[in-house]
């Protein structure tokens, strides 16, 4: 059974001072060597899709709990914590700009572990198509600006990508784990967290949404012109939005999705290339370069009102500081307490790793009071 939950990741403005950020870099790299040395990569990459751990991890480091910039900064902490040929794990990509640089350091990353170019390859699809179902195949007004792939030296990966929604101010951070993901668009997440869940949202991934699918391979496997007259026919002058379909909202503090209004237009031109190629699965037609949100909705809109086939409507949707929040909250950082666990924690690994284990066996023990004390 996999974990849900929510967590609230409000949009903070900002950036982690860099006093804070040298000892979370520092502070990073021994808690991954600890992982890695002791459970393995795949371990580590485990932990990672676990937005609970993910998030504690944030907090150990140091930085504020409830943050969207949790995201942003753990994941560039450990790209620049992790060195590949040490831990036999990289990051790739990152936030913005460092985002479209994904697919390069994947190649550059798979010279470096010796894959073959079908792993590589594989790797780039993985990372495109994870990208490619939380812009397009889930719409809840998330646009993704953030963007990091994790690989290990087996081959194996983990995403972790966030969104943000300007309209309200919230975030939304999504987890993927490549032995958990069997089809990129039948629930493939591990993890979808938030601190908002949408009473209204098209989620094609959704088991439900599947007689949605296969109508939307069906029709991009048909004429463009016969879709555009299709989206005509059920586009009349005074209809604006998908909403008008759907039950009305109750919640007070209900925020409207653009994302969600009727496709005045779509990529027909990307649709022409999709009629030539004909998709067999649901798959290959989000994978077509072009086909994105609009096309998406629009073909989602056709199946369920002309063909009767719903999609899913559904938004698929404890920690504890150790050193204090950059922000001063709960309590400022504990900069001495935080230098001196590093130094703990690196003579931990030191000694281990010329036998004396018995610092080792000590952490694991503190980790299991403080679990007990915890709870």
């Amino acid at each position: 059974m996999r974990i849900t939950g929510v967590a609230e990741l409000p949009l903070h403005h900002g950036k982690a001072p860099e006093w804070l950020v040298v000892r979370m870099q520092r502070l990073a790299k021994e808690i991954v060597t600890i992982i890695i040395d002791e459970y393995g990569s795949g371990e580590f990459l485990k932990r990672l899709s676990d937005p609970f751990w993910f998030q504690a991890l944030g907090c150990v480091l140091g930085y504020d709990w409830h943050s969207s910039g949790v995201t942003t900064v753990v994941t560039g902490v450990l790209k620049k914590a992790i060195i590949p040929q040490e831990h036999g794990v990289a990051v790739c990509g990152g936030k913005g700009k460092l985002s479209r640089q994904t697919l390069l350091e994947i190649k550059g990353v798979g010279e470096k572990f010796d894959f073959s170019e079908t792993q590589i390859k594989g790797l780039c699809y993985a990372s495109r198509m994870s990208a490619k179902v939380d812009n397009a195949a889930i719409q809840a007004g998330y646009p993704l600006y953030h963007h990091a792939f994790f690989v290990d030296k087996n081959g194996k990966w983990v995403v972790v990508q966030q969104g943000m929604c300007l309209q309200d101010r919230t975030a939304r951070r999504y987890h993927w784990l490549s032995e958990n993901v069997s089809n990129f668009v039948v629930e493939p997440h591990d993890a979808i967290v938030g601190d908002i869940k949408r009473e209204i949202a098209l989620n094609m991934t959704a088991r439900e949404s599947e007689g949605c699918r296969k109508v939307s391979v069906d029709l991009a496997c048909g004429p463009p012109k016969k879709i555009m007259r299709l989206l005509l026919s059920i586009r009349p002058a005074y209809q604006k939005s998908l909403e008008s379909w759907l039950p009305t909202p109750t919640r007070s503090n209900y925020v409207p999705i653009d994302v969600l209004s009727v496709p005045l237009s779509v990529n027909w031109k990307a649709l022409q290339q999709v009629y030539e190629f004909k998709p067999r699965n649901y798959e290959e037609l989000l994978s077509f370069k072009g086909v994105g949100a609009a096309t998406v909705r629009g073909l989602a809109l056709i199946a369920e009102l002309i063909y009767g086939e719903k999609p899913s409507w559904k938004d698929p949707v404890k920690y504890s500081f150790a050193y204090g929040g950059k922000d001063g909250v709960p309590f400022p950082v504990d900069r001495k307490a935080m230098d001196e666990s590093i130094q703990f924690l690196k003579m931990a690994v030191d000694e281990s790793k010329l036998g004396n284990s018995e610092k080792m066996k000590a952490l694991e023990r503190l980790r299991v009071i403080a679990s007990k004390n915890i709870q």
